[in-house]
């Protein structure tokens, strides 16, 4: 009984000392965030010095040095990760809408990312509610060569626990039924218009996508109670081969330096406004969560990796493009982790897709709380799509980040729009997220074990299903199993 207290004892002590041995390092991270984070400046600085950040423009080309010279000038090993992938950007639009189809008026809008190169459709609108499988029931006989009209997200007065899809898989049903083009509402009000792609593989969809205003859009639906609205969809776009750069520091782990944490997310912006919100609070966070590993010389018995994905919003096309070469040159397997940082902002909690993770991260996040109270160590277990977590994921990896934060100044109505802004970031906000996330790469990258591992090709495809994320994988393509 003696010897087993005795290890018992011994084992208590461990623990203790290699906790204790976190939160000193953690409120090292704490103090040096909290006075000399350079998160907000730089961000400021890229916003003024190059504007937006769209993959494959001369301004993209700009952000990828902008962010290689600040890794390099924190004393990494910074390396560029080419790639050459089809992209696309707008040229010109008209969109007109009317009741007499021989005199339309004009309707501000914008064009959805990967609508086709050159398209000039008149006809018929027909409204298809939230554009979902369900919507489609009813008129599924008369959407042939129609305009289909989609709310964004889910309509007040929809039946309890309607579930909303991305508006690239909206888009997709519409061309299933063989709808002649999209119109996709905005949920915004004051006239806000939203872009991003209306692909689900990142390749040109048939048929052109649009969207117009909350206010536009409601006042076209009561129209379409009285009789008939057409639209004229006029567009033209690029579309070609396009060259951009993934940027990747390495911090060498000590004794696990064939194990990685890979801290990620998107450099790329739209070009509507700077995005400064979209991903700029989350890439620059990163940045500067970089250079605090380097202010204060931390070690990690893991190695780290801080990239900066490019073409994110023209489909997770930098990060794709990692995955892609890690299994190509076997070196993805090395990968126990990926924390993605998307829109994150003063996150309260951890957030992970693998639940088995809980016990650490809430004890991580507990002695993140004797620090600040403000964290309050919430635990979120799940997954989604639409993000750079999403090709690590689809390969069973586990995946992670901030959980419960809250997007600064009323900012998400502007989310791929034109207002997305320097004027919405949060300094403390910016702050925040680095700090807290710091301490997680850090405790993960030097936690003696993870408790887990890469899902089976099994379990992978139950978790997917479990997460009821089967139907937008299928209709992306990308559900590999074929039931």
């Amino acid at each position: 009984m003696k010897k087993l207290t005795l290890i018992a004892g011994l084992a208590c002590a461990f623990l203790s000392a290699r906790a204790q041995d976190f939160s000193a390092v953690f409120k090292q991270i704490n103090t040096e965030v909290q006075s000399n984070s350079q998160a907000y400046k730089n961000l400021k600085s890229a916003t003024d010095k190059i504007g937006h950040r769209l993959t494959g423009s001369a301004n993209g080309a700009k952000a990828e040095e902008f962010a290689f010279n600040l890794l390099k000038s924190y004393g990494f090993d910074v390396r560029y990760q080419p790639f050459e992938v089809e992209s696309w950007d707008r040229k010109t639009l008209s969109v007109k809408i009317g009741g007499d189809r021989t005199n339309l008026s004009p309707v501000k809008a914008v064009t959805l990312a990967h609508s086709p190169v050159r398209s000039n459709v008149t006809a018929e609108i027909i409204d298809v509610g939230n554009g979902l499988e369900a919507d489609y029931e009813p008129v599924k006989d008369n959407v042939r060569g129609k305009i289909a009209l989609i709310y964004i997200g889910v309509l007040p007065g929809s039946p309890a626990g309607t579930a909303s899809l991305h508006r690239s898989e909206k888009t997709a049903i519409a061309t299933k039924y063989g709808a002649s083009g999209v119109i996709i509402i905005n949920k915004v009000e004051g006239g806000v218009l939203l872009t991003g792609t209306a692909s689900v593989t990142g390749k040109l969809i048939p048929i052109p996508a649009v969207c117009i205003g909350l206010e536009s859009g409601i006042a076209l639906k009561a129209k379409l109670k009285t009789g008939p609205q057409f639209a004229q969809i006029a567009m033209t776009n690029f579309s070609g081969m396009i060259k951009a750069r993934n940027v990747i520091a390495t911090l060498k782990g000590t004794t696990l330096p064939n194990e990685k944490i890979v801290v990620g997310g998107h450099l790329d912006s739209w070009d509507l406004a700077t995005g400064a919100i979209d991903n700029g609070i989350g890439s620059f966070s990163i940045i500067d969560m970089a250079r605090t590993f380097k202010m204060l010389n931390l070690q990690t018995k893991r190695t780290v990796e801080f990239v900066m994905f490019m073409g994110e919003e023209q489909g997770l096309l930098g990060s794709k493009a990692y995955v892609a070469q890690g299994l190509k040159d076997k070196t993805l397997g090395q990968v126990r982790f990926m924390l993605n940082y998307d829109m994150t902002n003063d996150p309260k909690g951890f957030s992970t897709s693998r639940k088995e993770m809980e016990p650490l991260f809430k004890s991580w996040g507990a002695e993140v709380v004797k620090i600040d109270t403000g964290f309050k160590n919430l635990f979120h277990a799940g997954a989604g799509l639409h993000s750079d977590h999403q090709p690590f994921m689809l390969e069973g990896i586990p995946t992670g980040g901030g959980a419960g934060g809250k997007l600064p100044n009323n900012s998400g109505p502007f989310y791929h729009s034109d207002g997305d802004g320097f004027h919405l970031v949060d300094e403390q906000g910016m702050k925040n997220t680095v700090r807290y996330s710091a301490m997680l790469t850090y405790a993960l990258a030097n936690t003696p074990t993870i408790p887990v591992t890469r899902f089976s090709d099994a379990d992978l495809k139950a978790f997917l299903e479990s997460q009821k994320l089967k139907e937008p994988l299928k209709i992306a393509g990308e559900w590999k199993w074929g039931d």
